[in-house]
Order: structure tokens, then sequence, then C-alpha cells
């Protein structure tokens, strides 16, 4: 297997699990690039990876997406709470903004800070639930939150289901709103790169179904096993690892 390859899986890998866990994506892909300085990546790998991940959510929650009779209220509730990240995000894409934050000191800072608010947020107890309390308010307060996941190292998972826990939504609820609101974000993403990067390389070769599928493989389990683990376990495992992602990031970047 050549490198390239080998280096699109790892990837693929890194985008399909830190995608769907209060991590960040983008703060690996990150790191990873700037380890990787050799790495022949492009930005049709970049919409590979995010289309594997779309893939993979709405795979996984097929069967209420395409139930539209019976989920309608869940359909508008996903359109209205991604109007905040949609209308930000466009003007974000298309200034200098991502560019000049897309660092690793950045990544440092956000890594930590959210990292704290998602501790703080997991310690209520009150758990509403998704079906019976997710309406148009909340839903507009959770699409504010998801706004900040345009800072690397926040985490768009992570920032939604702050937001959710503050709102008092179990964990397994937070994160199922998380991954429903996931969808419009990883179309946007998609659809934002893909003419783009198409018209620049105009391929589809091996390494982009290798990004595609690998990519959609690890975001559907850990979709899976991730809402399992909500069920049983608390969030602070993510809050200690991104503490500890943050000080080695601190360590290389101020000693």
């Amino acid at each position: 297997m050549s490198l390239v390859y080998l280096q699109t899986i790892i990837l693929a890998f890194i985008q399909g699990i830190s995608e769907f866990i209060p991590v960040s994506s983008s703060a690996h892909l990150i790191i990873f690039s700037d380890i990787f300085k050799n790495y022949s990546g492009s930005i049709l790998i970049d919409t590979s990876l995010h289309l594997g991940s779309l893939i993979a959510i709405v795979h996984f929650f097929s069967k209420d997406l395409f139930n539209y009779k019976n989920n309608k209220k869940m359909w508008i509730l996903i359109v209205i709470g991604s109007f905040p990240l949609i209308i930000v995000g466009y003007f974000v894409f298309n200034s200098n903004f991502y560019e000049n934050v897309r660092e690793i000191k950045v990544i440092a800072w956000s890594t930590l800070i959210f990292g704290f608010l998602l501790y703080f947020s997991d310690k209520l107890n009150i758990s509403k639930k998704f079906d019976d309390n997710l309406n148009t308010k909340n839903i507009l307060i959770i699409g504010l939150f998801q706004i900040l996941a345009l800072i690397p190292g926040a985490s768009r998972s992570g920032v939604v289901i702050t937001g959710s826990r503050f709102l008092n939504f179990s964990r397994y609820d937070a994160a199922k709103i998380s991954f429903i609101l996931s969808i419009p974000a990883l179309l946007g993403a998609s659809v934002l790169t893909f003419k783009e990067s198409f018209l620049i390389e105009q391929t589809f070769n091996l390494n982009v179904l290798l990004s595609i599928s690998f990519s959609y493989v690890f975001s559907y389990l850990t979709i899976k096993y991730f809402l399992i683990y909500t069920k049983k376990f608390s969030l602070n495992i993510f809050v200690v690892y991104r503490i500890f992602l943050s000080l080695i990031l601190f360590y290389f970047i101020y000693f």
C-alpha cells in the first residue's frame, strides 16, 4: 500500500471518529497535516472525508429521516437549528477569517476552553427528552452554540452537546441532537467545497474512493457506539482528553 493511501485511511479514521465525538475533527485533521507536512492531500480528499461522514449519518438515521410523514417536526427543527451556522458559515467561508484562525495556537486554547464548558454542562442532572422537549426555542439556542464550531478546536459535536446539556437534555439526546444537526453542516461543507475541488482536480480516483469508504465505516461505527456510551457514562473522558491534548500543544507552542 502506498504512503498516500495509508495517510488517506488515517485521515478517514480521524474524520470518522472525531466528527461525532466532542473532540473536534478539524483540529485533529489540521494537527495531522501539520505533523505530516509532506502529505499530498487535497481539497477533494477533505470533501470526500466529509461526504463519507454524511452518508454514514443519513444511513444510521434513515428510518427517521425518510419517514417524513411521522417526522415532519424533526425535519423542520433541523432546518431551523441549522440556519445560524449556514448564514454565519457562508460569510466566514467567503472571507479570510478561517484561514487566519486555522493554527495550532487557536486549536490549543479552544480545545481547553470548550473542554471545560463541556465539563460544566455535563454536571447537570436534569434530563429532558428529545421527542418531548425539543422545540423551536431550544433548537435555535443550540443552533447559536453551533456557530462556535467555526473556531478550530471547538468541535461542532462538542458545542452542540454542551448547549444541549445546558438546556438539560440527557447525554443520549444531546448526542442525538448533535448527530441530526450534523447533516446540514456536513452537506454544506461538501457542497461549498466540491465544485471548487472538482474543477481544480477533475478526477475521481482510488484515493477519493478510499476516503469516502473508510470515512463512512469509521463514522457509522462511532455514531453507533457513542450513542451506547452516552447511556452509561459521563463525558469526562472527552474532557480529560481535551485537557491532555491542549497541554501537549501548549508545550510545543510555548516551550
